[in-house]
């Protein structure tokens, strides 16, 4: 080796253009397909695509991912009609690839894509007044549940933790 080498070499490095380092968790970006609107058009939720994965997003932050964005629509379409109720106008608009899987999802079940959609929203609020019926009774319903835990973690205490 000429005494050179080191030089030449250290040269032509200087001289290639800079690469960019690839980062090994270097995320890629989301596609909204859905976006829930407030009359100040500031977005409230958003349903978005990142690789393979639906991403569901309220006030800002991921609340959750699914394979299947049908069940974060239909609550979506729940969390606008609970706003509407409160008199908040909002707006929800969704892709034509989110639409057609809709479509798709809908017609396996032998539904139209506007029933099946608003049974998914129907469960949504079944569910919500089933916990409002619970506050409703709750009052004797909670001391009895009470008692219960109550006895249940004075049997505890006469046992070891693990």
């Amino acid at each position: 080796m000429s005494k050179q080498s080191k030089a030449k070499r250290d040269q032509r490095k200087k001289q290639q253009p800079r690469r960019p380092f690839l980062r090994l968790d270097a995320q890629q970006q989301v596609q909204n397909h859905a976006v829930l609107v407030n009359e100040e058009g500031q977005v409230v939720a958003a349903i978005g695509l990142q690789g393979r994965q639906w991403l569901l997003s309220i006030g800002g932050q991921t609340m959750g991912n699914a394979d299947n964005p049908v069940p974060m629509l239909a609550m979506l379409k729940h969390l606008a009609n609970v706003q509407e109720k409160e008199g908040r106008k909002v707006a929800l608009e969704y892709s034509e690839q989110l639409q057609q899987l809709i479509d798709a999802t809908a017609a396996a079940e032998g539904k139209s894509a506007d029933d099946y959609l608003a049974g998914l929203v129907a469960e949504f609020e079944g569910v919500e007044g089933e916990e409002a019926a619970a506050v409703a009774d709750g009052g004797d319903a909670a001391d009895e549940t009470g008692d219960t835990e109550a006895a249940a973690d004075a049997d505890a205490g006469d046992k070891p933790q693990a």
